[in-house]
């Protein structure tokens, strides 16, 4: 399985699931909405920060040089685009489902915008992580080199 499927998956699956939940929770505490709703962006923000700091921190370690790193963009891009057209099908499929409530958006919308929040919500702060792990992957280089002794010099 690709890399970029792997993250699509994960996110997207990620995405409908919180999105499932806060329906149930909506139900039954509607005061919290607010709240609920914050923490799943949050939540939903965090992973894929998270992941794009390893992706960083692992092309970094790979390649020491900036000018040689893997093009962590459009892996994030392809990532976000299925991540969010799969999350906002697979959602439209499931208020179909009796007592599961997320918000009766019709195809139209889960096709088109509800599909572009959750690709914003992926693509923007997974390429935030991906810079963030590259700038500490430099940093993690920079302090494992100079640590070292330089060749010829007595230890």
């Amino acid at each position: 399985m690709t890399a970029w499927l792997l993250r699509a998956l994960a996110l997207g699956g990620l995405a409908v699931v919180l999105r499932v939940l806060l329906g149930f929770a909506m139900g039954y505490i509607p005061t919290y909405g607010l709240w609920l709703r914050l923490l799943c962006l949050v939540v939903l923000i965090g992973v894929a920060v998270a992941w794009g700091v390893r992706d960083g921190r692992a092309d970094r370690r790979e390649h020491p040089n900036p000018e040689q790193g893997v093009d962590l963009t459009i892996r994030w891009l392809q990532t976000a685009v299925v991540a969010g057209i799969g999350s906002g099908l697979v959602s439209w499929l499931l208020d179909f489902l009796p007592k599961v409530d997320l918000g009766d958006g019709g195809l139209l919308f889960e096709a088109t915008a509800g599909s572009a929040f959750i690709l914003l919500l992926v693509f923007v702060p997974g390429l935030i992580g991906v810079a963030v792990g590259r700038r500490l992957g430099s940093r993690d280089n920079n302090r494992s080199t100079a640590g070292a002794p330089a060749l010829g010099s007595p230890a």
